[in-house]
């Protein structure tokens, strides 16, 4: 069964071995779609062998650190505490 899915920029597939990847260029000129692995890898594939591909469209990752090589720990940020619905003043953190 090939692959009837038009290449779109930005979308995410998942090819039958279960990687992931996204479109992030089409070259009309050149017949050549590139691809980026989640894990960052790029590559660039013809258009026959896209259509000769069998995935399926899928949604982007929520975990989208996959390319960035980083942990959770270095995104800055508490990922697990609530946001707060107090109303600060962002300039009391200012020292005067």
């Amino acid at each position: 069964m090939n692959s009837e899915a038009k290449a779109k920029i930005g979308q995410w597939y998942e090819s039958e071995n279960n990687d992931k990847f996204e479109v992030v260029a089409i070259d009309d000129d050149e017949g050549t779609i590139e691809i980026q692995y989640f894990d960052g890898t790029v590559e660039e594939i013809e258009v026959d062998e896209w259509n000769e591909l069998q995935f399926i469209a899928i949604e982007p990752p929520e975990d989208w650190t996959g390319s960035y090589d980083i942990d959770r720990d270095d995104y800055g940020v508490d990922l697990e505490s609530a946001l707060s619905n107090e109303n600060r003043n962002p300039l009391e953190e200012f020292d005067q």
